[in-house]
């Protein structure tokens, strides 16, 4: 299941209009970012590093324990073909990432497809417990300092690194000052040592600080 990258988009769609309420540039590339995080914290990609055949700085692909997502499932498939920087990776899969999940979501029955006009959809929730728990865990984690879940901390560190924070939470200049501050600490992977962690959750985090570097670059 590709939870850090669905969660975000159905936070990103629970609004009024029912669209994404982040533009189209930064969402390709935090959804983008988030099915390589998915991929990361199932341990099924990682960092280059000394002794591998791929040179420093690049992701690559491990070994797969069962099938694959359907929405990570491209990701892991293009990086088994050939190692890339986070950048890049991130570059090739914002072309098609969105409306894979889209179709995924309504698939399962999370959303509904609901067309506007010949350009324009709109995507209701249809079951709001999954995006109020997503969203309940986002704001317990800026504002009261929970640690938060590995899904949660993903979904802050990338729209905090894409300046995103603001179409998930509408605040006042000291709020903001807060969230910004909290959401840093996150993002540099405090959550790692607030939580009771493992590989996979160390593997996420060591992830995410390099394609925050690429989404930041």
């Amino acid at each position: 299941m590709a939870q850090i990258a669905e969660d975000l988009l159905l936070l990103l769609l629970d609004n009024a209009s029912a669209q994404p309420c982040l533009e189209k540039a930064r969402r390709d590339r935090v959804l983008s970012a988030a099915v390589l995080l998915d991929l990361a914290h199932a341990c099924l990609i990682r960092p280059s590093v000394d002794g591998d055949p791929a040179p420093a700085g690049r992701l690559v692909a491990l070994t797969p324990r069962g099938r694959l997502d359907p929405v990570t499932e491209p990701a892991f498939r293009m990086l088994q073909r050939r190692a890339l920087r986070p950048r890049s990776a991130v570059d090739k899969l914002r072309r098609h990432t969105e409306e894979t999940l889209l179709t995924h979501l309504e698939g399962t029955g999370q959303i509904a497809r609901m067309p506007l006009s010949h350009r324009q959809t709109a995507w209701p929730v249809r079951n709001r417990d999954r995006v109020a728990y997503a969203r309940s865990q986002v704001l317990s984690a800026l504002f009261d300092r929970r640690p938060p879940t590995p899904s949660t901390a993903a979904v802050i560190t990338l729209l905090h690194s894409v300046d995103g924070l603001g179409a998930l939470l509408s605040l006042n200049d000291r709020g903001w000052r807060w969230v910004h501050g909290r959401a840093g600490e996150i993002a540099l992977g405090s959550w790692v040592d607030e939580s009771h962690t493992g590989l996979a959750e160390v593997n996420l985090a060591v992830t995410a600080s390099a394609i925050r570097a690429a989404l930041t670059a």
